[in-house]
C-alpha cells in the first residue's frame, strides 16, 4: 500500500516549486501525493497549477480580517492539524519560508509527522531582511527531518548550523525543472495586455524590461525609490517597453499605478499566469526583481536581473554573473540598468546554476528513503558532482 506526501502550497511561488515534484510522483510505487492548498493567496496558487495541468487535492478554509501574520497563523494551525489528524501522511513536504510553510511545518512536528523542507538552506544572516522570511525558514530548518537544499552553498549553511549531515540532501532547485517544462510548451500569451505589448514589440523591434517588486520591506519609501528608477530608465532608454505585473496587494498596487500609470511606454498588468511569466522572462533584455524566483528562473533565458533588496539568499546568482545586488536606490538602479540596457548585454544560455531540470527526480528518491523505502541515492552527494562540472 502506497503511503501518503502532503504538498504543501499557499502562494504562487510553493505552487510552482512543487509541482515538479507532484508530476514525478505521479504513479510511484510506494509514494501518493496529495497537494494541500493552504488558501494563503486563493486563486494564485490555482492558477500556477494549471500550468502543470495540476489542481489542489484539499484546500484549508481560512478566512482572513486584518491580514496580519498573527491572525493567519492562528487560522492554519487548526486547519492543518485537522488534516494531519484524518490523513496520518508519511511525510509533509513543505516548500520555502512563508507563513504557510512555518504553519504547516509546525503542525506537522506537534503530531509526530516528518517534515521534509523543500529549498532548505537559505539563508542571508539578517532577521530583517527579508521578513519575516529569514526568521521563518531559521525556525522551520529546527524541526525538519529531511533537508532537501537547492545547492551546496544551502547544504553548507545548515551544516554551518549544526543540523545533521545525514539529514541533508543537495537535490537542485525544482524552478529550474518547472521554467523547463512550461518552456517547452509553445502556448500562446493569456493576459490581453501581454497579448497588445508583444504585438508592438513584433512590430517596433523595441526592448522589453520586467519589474516585480512586493516584499514587505520594500514598501513605501523603498518602492517609491524604485519606481521612480523605473520611470526614469524608460525616459532614457526610448527603444525600451516596461511590464509591471502588479502585486495584489492594494497598497503595492495603488504606489505603482500612481507613480507609472499613465506613461506610454510602461504596461502595468494583473499578476501573470506561469506560463506567461515565462514567456516575458525569455524576451525580456532586463529584469527587475525583489523576488527570489525569478533570480532562479531567469539565468535559463541568459536575462540579467538587478536584485531591488539589499541581501539575498541566492548568492549564486550573483556570483555566477547572472545577478546583481543594487538595493532600492534610485541612482544605483539607474546606472545599472544604463549599463546592462547600454551594452545590451545577454548572458550565455543553458548555465542556470540552481539547477539542471532534475531536481525532483532526487527529491522524490530523498522522500523514498525518509518513508522508509529503498532507494540508491546517497545522503550528501556535492550538487556539482550530481549535475556535472559547470
Amino acid at each position: 500500500m502506497s503511503k501518503e506526501v502532503l504538498l504543501v502550497a499557499g502562494t504562487r511561488p510553493e505552487a510552482v516549486k512543487i509541482a515538479p515534484v507532484a508530476i514525478a510522483l505521479r504513479g510511484h510505487p510506494g509514494l501518493r501525493p496529495t497537494i494541500v492548498h493552504s488558501g494563503q493567496h486563493s486563486g494564485m496558487v490555482e492558477q500556477a497549477l494549471a500550468a502543470f495541468d495540476l489542481e489542489p487535492d484539499l484546500r484549508l478554509d481560512v478566512p482572513r480580517d486584518t491580514g496580519t501574520q498573527a491572525e493567519l497563523v492562528s487560522r492554519l494551525l487548526p486547519e492543518f492539524d485537522a488534516v494531519l489528524t484524518e490523513r496520518a501522511p508519511a511525510v509533509t513536504l513543505v516548500q520555502g519560508d512563508t507563513t504557510t510553510t512555518l504553519a504547516a511545518a509546525l503542525a506537522s512536528f506537534w503530531r509526530g509527522i516528518p517534515v521534509a523542507h523543500l529549498e532548505a538552506g537559505l539563508r542571508t544572516g539578517d532577521l530583517h531582511g527579508p521578513f519575516p522570511e529569514e526568521g521563518n525558514r531559521q525556525m522551520i530548518s529546527r524541526i525538519t527531518a529531511l533537508h532537501l537544499a537547492p545547492t551546496d552553498d544551502a547544504a553548507n549553511a545548515l551544516t554551518g548550523e549544526r543540523l545533521p549531515d545525514s539529514h541533508i540532501v543537495v537535490t537542485g532547485n525544482t524552478v529550474v525543472d518547472a521554467v523547463q517544462r512550461v518552456a517547452s510548451v509553445s502556448q500562446p500569451p493569456a493576459n490581453a495586455d501581454l497579448v497588445a505589448l508583444e504585438r508592438t514589440l513584433d512590430d517596433s523591434g523595441d526592448r522589453l524590461m520586467l519589474v516585480t517588486v512586493h516584499r514587505r520591506e520594500s514598501w513605501e519609501r523603498p518602492l517609491m525609490r524604485v519606481l521612480n528608477a523605473v520611470r526614469a530608465i524608460a525616459d532614457r532608454h526610448p527603444d525600451l517597453h516596461v511590464l509591471v505585473p502588479a502585486h495584489p496587494n492594494p497598497g503595492v498596487r495603488d504606489q505603482v499605478v500612481s507613480m507609472l500609470g499613465g506613461h506610454e511606454r510602461i504596461v502595468i498588468t494583473e499578476p501573470l499566469g506561469y506560463p506567461d511569466l515565462v514567456r516575458v522572462l525569455r524576451r525580456a533584455a532586463l529584469v527587475l526583481t525583489d523576488s527570489g524566483g525569478i533570480q532562479e528562473e531567469a539565468p535559463t533565458f541568459g536575462v540579467p536581473v538587478l536584485v531591488l533588496r539589499e541581501t539575498t539568499e541566492r548568492m549564486l546568482a550573483v556570483d555566477a554573473g547572472c545577478a546583481w545586488l543594487v538595493g532600492t536606490d534610485t541612482t544605483r538602479i539607474l546606472a545599472e540598468a544604463g549599463w546592462v540596457l547600454g551594452s545590451r548585454l545577454r548572458l550565455p544560455l543553458g548555465r542556470n546554476p540552481f539547477g539542471d531540470g532534475r531536481a525532483a527526480v532526487r527529491v522524490c528518491a530523498a522522500l523514498e528513503r525518509l518513508a522508509g523505502l529503498p532507494t540508491a541515492l546517497p545522503r550528501r552527494e556535492p550538487f556539482a558532482t550530481l549535475v556535472g562540472a559547470r
